[in-house]
C-alpha cells in the first residue's frame, strides 16, 4: 500500500487505530509525512502516551532523521517508560544524523535519570559522537565508565574507544586500547588504521602496510572499510608503492567499485601527484557521490589545474550532483591559484545564491587569497572586515602572505599583529613579516622582529623538503650537510646555477633575511632545501634515462 493510499485509509476507516495497529504501521512506514500522520492519529485516539506506540514513533522519527520530532516524543513519554533499547536507538539515530552533541547529551540525560545505565551499545554509539566533537575529557570519562561496568574488553566498546581517541588525536591511547583488547577483529583493525592515518604518524603509517598484511596472515580479512582507512596514510607520506598495492588488493577482492574505496583511491593518487591516475580511477567509479567529485576536483586544484577543476565542477552540476561546502572550497582554491579573480567572485556568489551554502571560514580564506594574489589587498581587507564572524589565523595568514608577494608593509603589520595575538607560538608569522621588511631593505624592522622572536622563545625552523627515489624517502634540510651525498648535491646545484645564469635566469634575492652582499645572498639561496632535493633527484637518475622518457622524482 502506498503512502497516499494508507493516509486515505486512515482518514476513512470507521474504527480508531489501536496500540497494536499503530506500532505495526509505524514499523513499515515509508515516509516522514506518513509517520507524522500516524502520530496525529495516535494523539487523536489518545494513544500517544502508550509506551509501545511512543517507542515506535521514536524509532520511526530517528529512521527518517527527524531528530526534533524524536526528542519531542521522548520528552512526552511516561516517566520510567523509555527502556535502554529506546535510548540506544535515540543516541544512534542522533549520531547518524550528524547531531553529535545531541547524542552525547542524550546519554548524559539517560545516566542522570538514575533508573537506567548506558549499556555496551549505548557507550559504543556515543563514543563516535564524542570523537566527532573532540571532547577528550568526556571520552576519558566514558572510558572510565566502561572499565567500571566491565565492558572495556567488549569488541564494540574497544573499537569505539580506538575511534574516539583517533578523532581526538591521542595516538598513544589508540595503540594502548588496541593492545589491551582481547578480541581483535576487522572493525578494531580498521579503527586503529584510521586513527594512525588520521594523525599523520609517519613512522606508524609506514608500518600500516605491514599491519595490513598481518591482518590477512591472522585470518582477519580486510573489508571495503579497511581500504579507505589505510589509503590516507600512504597519501600523506607519499608511499605510492603501498597505495598501488592497496589498489591491487581492492581489485582482486572486488572492492574497486565500492564508492568509498574508489573515492579514497582518487584522493590518494591526487595527493601523491598522480593526477592522471586519479582521473582514471574517478572515471571508472560506476556511481559517484559528492565525496568522489570533491576528491577529483580537489586533486586538480591541489596541482594547479584550475581549468580541469572548473570543468569538472560544471560536469558535476550537469550530472545533478549537489555540491557541498568542500566542493566550493576546492573550486575557490583552484581559482585563487590560477588567478581567476572574476570566476572566483562568481562562484562565491553562486554558492550562496544558487545552492544555499553559507560561506565558512575556509571560503573566506580562499577569497582573501584570490584577491590578495591579484594585488587587490584593500578589497581583501574590506572582505575580512565584513565577515560575519571573527577571522582566524588562516585568514590573517593568507593576507600576510599576499602582502609578502606585493611588499605591502602597512597591511602586513596589521595582519602580523593579529597573528601574533591568535598564534603566539607560530614562528612562520614572524618570518613572513621579516621577509617583507627585508624586501624593502628595512633592516631595522628585520632586527626588531628577530628580537620579538627571541623574547617569546621562538626560532625559525629550517626549510625541509622530501624526495622519494625508488622506494626510499630522503629528507633535505636547508643548510644541513649531513646527507651522505651532500658534496655531490652541492656540486650539482652549482652546475645548475651556472647553466641558469647562462640562459638569462637570475635568482631573486629580495627575501634573504640578511643585510649582506649579493654574492653572499646567492650562497644562502644555494642551500635552499628544495634545490637540494631536486639536485639529489637529478644525480640519482640512471645515466641512460633522459627526462623525456622517465617521470621526474616525486617532490614533497
Amino acid at each position: 500500500m502506498s503512502s497516499s493510499s494508507l493516509v486515505h485509509f486512515l482518514r476513512h476507516v470507521s474504527f480508531p487505530p489501536d496500540p497494536h495497529l499503530l506500532p505495526t504501521a509505524l514499523k513499515s512506514c515509508p515516509s516522514l509525512l506518513l509517520a507524522r500522520t500516524l502520530h496525529a492519529a495516535a494523539v487523536a485516539a489518545d494513544l500517544a502516551g502508550d509506551s509501545f506506540v511512543a517507542s515506535s514513533l521514536l524509532h520511526a522519527y530517528i529512521r527518517f532523521g527527524a531528530t526534533a520530532d524524536a526528542r519531542a516524543v521522548l520528552d512526552t513519554m511516561p516517566q520510567k517508560k523509555p527502556n535502554v533499547i529506546t535510548w540506544n536507538g535515540l543516541v544512534s539515530g542522533l549520531n547518524r544524523s550528524g547531531c553529535a552533541r545531541d547524542a552525547a547529551l542524550a546519554v548524559a540525560r539517560m545516566h542522570a535519570e538514575g533508573f537506567l545505565r548506558p549499556d555496551i551499545t549505548g557507550v559504543s554509539c556515543v563514543l563516535s559522537a564524542v570523537g566527532d566533537l573532540g571532547e577528550i575529557l568526556v571520552g576519558e570519562q566514558l572510558h572510565g565508565y566502561a572499565v567500571k561496568a566491565g565492558s572495556r574488553l567488549d569488541a564494540c566498546v574497544a573499537t569505539g574507544l580506538i575511534d574516539m581517541y583517533g578523532k581526538c588525536r591521542r595516538t598513544e591511547e589508540i595503540v594502548r586500547v588496541f593492545n589491551e583488547s582481547s578480541h581483535i577483529d576487522v572493525a578494531s583493525c580498521n579503527a586503529l588504521i584510521a586513527g594512525l592515518s588520521r594523525n599523520s604518524q609517519v613512522s606508524e603509517a609506514l608500518r600500516l602496510f605491514k599491519l595490513f598484511r598481518e591482518m590477512q596472515a591472522q585470518g582477519i580479512e580486510p573489508n571495503p572499510v579497511t581500504i579507505p582507512c589505510i589509503l590516507p596514510a600512504f597519501a600523506n607520506v607519499a608511499a605510492l608503492m603501498h597505495g598501488r598495492s592497496a589498489h591491487c588488493f581492492s581489485l582482486r577482492k572486488g572492492f574497486f567499485h565500492n564508492i568509498y574505496v574508489g573515492s579514497a583511491l582518487v584522493d590518494m593518487y591526487a595527493k601523491c601527484g598522480k593526477v592522471r591516475d586519479a582521473r582514471m580511477v574517478f572515471d571508472a567509479i560506476p556511481s559517484r557521490n559528492v565525496v568522489s567529485w570533491n576528491a577529483m576536483i580537489g586533486g586538480y586544484a591541489m596541482h594547479g589545474e584550475a581549468a580541469n577543476a572548473v570543468q569538472l565542477f560544471q560536469s558535476m552540476l550537469i550530472c545533478k550532483q549537489k555540491p557541498d561546502t568542500v566542493t566550493f572550497t576546492c573550486v575557490l582554491a583552484a581559482c585563487s591559484q590560477a588567478g581567476l579573480t572574476e570566476d572566483g567572485r562568481c562562484y562565491f556568489s553562486e554558492m550562496q545564491r544558487d545552492h544555499g551554502i553559507t560561506p565558512k571560514m575556509e571560503h573566506y580564506a580562499c577569497m582573501v587569497t584570490l584577491l590578495g594574489r591579484a594585488g587587490k589587498l584593500d578589497e581583501a581587507f574590506d572582505l575580512i572586515s565584513d565577515m560575519p564572524f571573527k577571522p582566524d589565523g588562516c585568514i590573517w595568514g593568507s593576507l600576510l602572505g599576499s602582502c609578502r608577494v606585493h611588499s605591502n608593509v602597512d597591511l602586513a603589520e596589521v595582519a602580523a599583529e593579529k597573528l601574533f595575538h591568535l598564534e603566539p607560538d607560530n614562528a612562520g608569522s614572524y618570518v613572513l613579516l621579516s621577509n617583507i621588511y627585508a624586501s624593502k631593505k628595512m633592516w631595522d624592522g628585520v632586527n626588531r622582529v628577530r628580537e620579538m622572536m627571541k623574547d617569546v622563545g621562538l626560532k625559525k625552523e629550517k626549510g625541509c623538503s622530501w624526495i622519494q627515489i625508488k622506494s626510499k624517502v630522503h629528507m633535505l634540510l636547508a643548510g644541513d650537510d649531513s646527507h651522505p651525498m651532500m658534496t655531490a648535491i652541492i656540486e650539482k646545484v652549482k652546475q645548475l646555477n651556472i647553466e641558469m645564469r647562462r640562459l638569462g635566469f637570475a635568482p631573486s634575492t629580495d627575501f634573504v633575511l640578511h643585510d649582506v652582499e649579493e654574492q653572499e645572498k646567492d650562497d644562502i639561496l644555494a642551500v635552499h632545501s628544495e634545490k637540494l632535493a631536486v639536485a639529489l633527484g637529478l644525480i640519482s637518475k640512471p645515466r641512460n634515462i633522459t627526462s623525456s622518457n622517465k617521470e621526474p622524482p616525486n617532490l614533497w
